[in-house]
C-alpha cells in the first residue's frame, strides 16, 4: 500500500477530530450566553419558571421537526434505548438545569462555577470506571491547565459566608454528575441512535419535564409577558439552546464525551467576554490573567488531533 493511500484516512481522521472539537467549542460559547440572555430577561422581572418554560416551547418546535425527519426510515428503536433516551434527556437537560438553579440559591456565582465545571473530571472518572476508558497524559495536562485557569479567574468571587453553603453546594454537585452522566450515556447511545436523532428525542423528553413543572408551579397566564422577554427568549431558544445542543451532540459523536467535556472550559472565558460587552461586567486581572491557561489547555487538548488518526483505524 503507498504512503499516500496510508496517509489519506489518517488525514480524514484527524479533520474529523479538529471539526469535533470545533463544534464542542461553538456549543460551549453558545451556552454560555444562555446566561446573559436569562440575565438580561430577569431585568423585567420574569421568574425563572416561566423563562424556562418559554425557552422550550420555542425550541420545542426544531426539536419535534428533527426528531420527524431523522425517524424517517430509520430502524425502530428497541424499548430499552426509548427508555434509555428519555431518562438521560431528562437528566441531562431538566433535572441537572434545575438542581443548578436550586443551588444558587444558596450560594454565589463563582463557587457554583467552580462546582460545575468539576464536570470534566467527572465524565472522565465514570469513562474509565463505567466504560474502561483510559486516561491520557495529554488529558490529564489539558485539564490541570485549564483547571489552573478556572481557579485563578473565579477564586477571587468564591464567598463561603451565608446559609446552607452546603447544601448548595451539593446541589450543584449533584447537577455536575447528572450531565456527566448524560454526556457519557449519550457518547454510548449515539453510536446506535445517530447525533441528531438522539438529541432531538432527548430535548423533547426535557421539555416535556420542564412544562409539566412549569404548569405545577405557575398559572399558565404567566407566558403573556413584555415583548422583550419574548424576544429574548426566541433567541435563547434558537442560538443558546437548538444550535448548540446539536453542535455539542455532533461533537460527541466524533471526538467523545470526554474530550467534549473539556472544550467546555472555554465557556467560563466566554461568560466573562460577553458579560463585559452586554452587561457592562468588569474585567479584572485574576480573569486575565487565568485566561491563557484555559486557552493553554484547550491548546493541549486540541493536539491529539494527531493521535486520532492510529486509534481511528484500530
Amino acid at each position: 500500500m503507498s504512503a499516500t493511500a496510508t496517509t489519506a484516512p489518517a488525514s480524514r481522521a484527524a479533520g474529523r477530530f479538529t471539526a469535533g472539537l470545533l463544534l464542542a467549542a461553538a456549543g460551549s460559547v453558545l451556552f454560555s450566553g444562555k446566561a446573559i440572555v436569562i440575565k438580561l430577561a430577569y431585568r423585567y422581572g420574569v421568574d425563572a419558571e416561566t423563562l424556562i418554560a418559554l425557552r422550550m416551547l420555542m425550541a420545542a418546535p426544531f426539536f419535534i421537526a428533527v426528531f420527524w425527519w431523522t425517524t424517517r426510515g430509520a430502524l425502530p428503536l428497541s424499548p430499552s434505548d426509548h427508555v434509555r433516551v428519555i431518562a438521560i434527556g431528562l437528566l441531562g437537560y431538566y433535572v441537572a438545569s434545575y438542581l443548578d438553579f436550586l443551588g444558587l440559591q444558596h450560594i454565589t456565582a463563582g463557587l457554583e462555577r467552580l462546582i460545575l465545571y468539576l464536570n470534566p473530571t467527572v465524565v472522565l472518572l465514570l469513562s474509565a470506571v463505567f466504560l474502561a476508558k483510559r486516561i491520557g497524559r495529554l488529558d490529564v495536562a489539558a485539564l490541570a491547565l485549564s483547571y489552573g485557569g478556572i481557579v485563578l479567574v473565579f477564586w477571587h468571587d468564591v464567598r463561603l459566608a451565608g446559609d446552607n453553603v452546603a447544601l448548595g453546594s451539593t446541589l450543584v454537585f449533584v447537577c455536575t454528575i447528572c450531565y456527566a452522566i448524560f454526556l457519557v450515556q449519550a457518547g454510548e447511545l449515539v453510536k446506535r441512535v445517530g447525533a441528531l436523532r438522539l438529541t432531538a428525542y432527548a430535548m423533547c423528553a426535557a421539555t416535556a419535564g420542564v412544562l409539566l413543572q412549569f404548569v405545577l408551579m405557575r398559572p399558565l397566564g404567566n407566558l403573556a409577558q413584555p415583548q422583550p422577554v419574548l424576544w429574548l427568549s426566541l433567541f435563547n431558544a434558537i442560538f443558546c439552546t437548538v444550535v448548540p445542543v446539536f453542535a455539542t451532540m455532533l461533537a460527541v459523536a466524533r471526538i467523545g464525551a470526554s474530550n467534549v467535556s473539556m472544550m467546555g472550559m472555554v465557556g467560563p472565558i466566554s461568560t466573562i467576554v460577553l458579560g463585559f460587552i452586554f452587561l457592562g461586567e468588569a474585567i479584572t486581572g485574576w480573569q486575565l490573567a487565568g485566561t491563557p491557561l484555559v486557552l493553554a489547555g484547550v491548546l493541549v487538548l486540541s493536539r491529539k488531533a494527531a493521535h486520532a488518526a492510529p486509534a481511528a483505524n484500530n
